[in-house]
Order: C-alpha cells, then structure tokens, then sequence
C-alpha cells in the first residue's frame, strides 16, 4: 500500500486518545488596551481593549476583513501595534516601547492551513517546538501528545499521507505539547467537511478544557462561537462591538445587524402602540419604545409556531417544504406580507405545497429595533 491510504476510512476508525491524559500549562491572563493598526490606509483593528482571563476560552467572531485574524497576529507577535499595548499578565509583550518576540511569549499556534512542515515526519512535526530539549526526551512529549489526539500509530509518516482531519489533529498536538500560556487558532476547522467538523472541535474543545490554555478561536461560524467560546468578542470593521456569552449576544444582540450574524430572521416593519409593535400578521411586545415609533420585528423561524386548527392563530399557505432531518423548514406566503414567512419545526408530517398554514409567534424567539 502506498501513502495515500483510505483517509475515509482512517477518519472513522483513528479514536482519539483518553480525556484527561493532555498535559497542563500555567495559563496566562491576556490583555489588548486600545490597540490599533493599520495597513497603509486601511484601518486593520481600531482601539480595541479587552482582556481574557487564565484558562478563557474566547472566540473572535465577525465576517471576513474585520480584523480578527490581525488581533492574533498582534497576540503572537508577528504584528507590531501602532497604538495601545498588549499585555501577558500584567507585563508588556508589544507596545509603544516593548516587543517581545513570538518565541518568548510562550504562545501555541494553530493555522487555518495547519502549517505542517511536509518534509518532517509527523513526530518530528509536533516535536519541533521542543528544540530546546535532548532529542529523546523531545520526541517522548511528543508521542504523549500524539497519544492524545490519537494518532501516535502514524508518528513515521508524513503530512501529505494523512487526511485534512488527521493534519488538524497533528497540528493541535504540535501547538499543545510546549505546554503554552496561550493558544491561538485561525479558522482551524473550516478546511474540515461537514461530516468531520463537529466531532473535530468537540475534541479539539476537550483538549483545551485539559490543557488549561488561555484560548483565543478566530471564526466567521457562529454555531462554531457558540459551541466553543466562554465568551465571544464580536468584531465589525476592526472595532470590538460587543462581548459577552454566547447566550447573551444570541438573545441581546447590541443592534439589528449583530442580531442577523446569528440566525436568518423573518423581518417585517411595524409601528408601536401602546407598547405593543403591530404589523401585517400580528402583534408583539415591544417595551421601552414609544407610541408611533416604526420599528423592525424579527422573528427566528423557530418562532412560528404551527397550532391546532381550534386555536386563534394567524393563517397563509405552505409554498415551499423542504426536510432538514430533524424539522422540515417551510415557507408561508400570505396576501398581507411582500415575501413569504420561513418556519421551522419538528412535525410528525411533511406540511403539503399549497394547504393552510395556522401559526402563532412565540415571543421568546422575537427582537425588535429601531428601524
């Protein structure tokens, strides 16, 4: 057999190795004060302070450009801020009149790409931050992390050999066995398929709980933010523009576009009255705004609610059904609406093209703002 082995069939049966066995690090506290920096003309992170406590595990969030990946090029060293200063544990490691170099801030890194060095066997891939080491007892650390991620049968062979999740696997043990302060990862799982992401970050999850690292995740996934953050810093054209739980930025997004980051809404126009925000199909509570003020209701579809043809309901017809497996999301169109209402439920039958719909709204699965 060659080296290009059946990397479908290595992905289901390669385990990875017992919980509990990742070797623990003294994680560091990770500050950012009104840091900024651009390139060129364009403003990369403007004035951008928080701070990340021993052990967090932090998720960078934002579309693509918004200056996530430069804020952890700048944690690691590889970018100079021009203003503001970055601090480990209270110490400055870059800032007005300090830098300290990648290699003495005790720093893991994980890239989107992985990073493995193709001419190096995967032992001597994950054994390469520990030059500072005797060769024996280099490549002992990193069997043991291999052993963790469950592929220290495969230390004699070469990157190009494995699959796209075993070289995420070898990358997260090469970034783990220095025993870094503080993790940094770009993208690591979005070169995955589907089929292999969610078991990937759920263990990837249980080896940074283990190892007790400072973690920063850079992502544009918010299901990949929810699933693994403490808390997420959300970013939009380089500024911080909110930070909290996951729970918290999914229920109290700070504005109407923070909100659709994280779900698909149904959005109609409405004018409040009396607390209340009426629009073409109902109504909602709409505290803290006043009478006559135009407003924008969103609704998730999980919010439209099928009901019993007894019960009072709103009314429109299914146009389009399509089955996700564990729900069936479908499409109510209604004179009163310009666009069709997106529903999604878990029902025991598949609505039918064209039948009455009867739907309520749940108001936990409503927000409204300003318009």
């Amino acid at each position: 057999m060659d080296d290009a082995r059946d990397t479908e069939q290595t992905e289901q049966t390669a385990e990875w190795g017992p919980r509990g066995t990742a070797a623990a690090t003294f994680a560091a506290r990770l500050s950012f004060q009104d840091v900024s920096l651009s390139f060129g003309t364009v403003p990369a992170v403007r004035d951008v302070s928080f701070e990340l406590q021993q052990g967090e595990i932090v998720c960078l969030l934002g579309p693509s450009g918004c200056g996530k990946t430069t804020l952890l090029r700048l944690a690691a060293g590889v970018e100079l801020p021009q203003r503001g200063r970055v601090l480990m544990d209270g110490k400055e490691i870059a800032g007005p009149s300090v830098f300290v170099p990648p290699e003495k801030r005790n720093v893991g890194l994980m890239y989107q790409d992985f990073a493995l060095f193709p001419h190096l066997t995967i032992l001597e891939n994950v054994a390469f931050g520990l030059r500072g080491l005797k060769r024996d007892l280099a490549h002992a650390e990193a069997r043991n992390a291999l052993r963790r991620v469950g592929l220290d049968a495969l230390e004699g062979m070469y990157p190009h050999a494995l699959s796209g999740g075993e070289q995420q696997r070898v990358a997260l043990a090469r970034a783990i066995v220095p025993r870094p302060a503080v993790m940094l990862m770009d993208e690591p799982f979005s070169g995955l398929d589907q089929r292999l992401r969610d078991r990937v970050r759920h263990e990837t999850l249980a080896v940074l709980k283990e190892t007790r690292a400072t973690s920063i995740l850079v992502t544009h996934d918010p299901v990949e933010a929810m699933g693994m953050a403490d808390r997420i810093l959300l970013m939009r054209q380089g500024r911080l523009i909110q930070e909290g739980t996951p729970e918290q930025l999914y229920r109290e997004p700070i504005d109407i576009e923070a909100a659709r980051f994280f779900c698909d809404f149904n959005e109609l126009s409405a004018r409040v009255s009396d607390g209340i925000a009426e629009f073409a199909v109902g109504s909602v509570p709409a505290p803290g705004f006043a009478d006559n003020t135009d407003v924008k209701v969103l609704i998730r579809p999980e919010g439209i609610r099928p009901v019993r043809q007894n019960n009072p309901a709103y009314e429109g017809h299914v146009s389009e059904v399509r089955f996700l497996g564990n729900s069936y999301e479908v499409q109510i169109v209604s004179h009163a609406l310009d666009k069709p209402l997106l529903a999604r439920a878990s029902l025991r039958r598949a609505p039918v093209c064209g039948e009455l719909a009867r739907f309520s709204i749940d108001p936990d699965h409503v927000l409204v703002f300003a318009s």
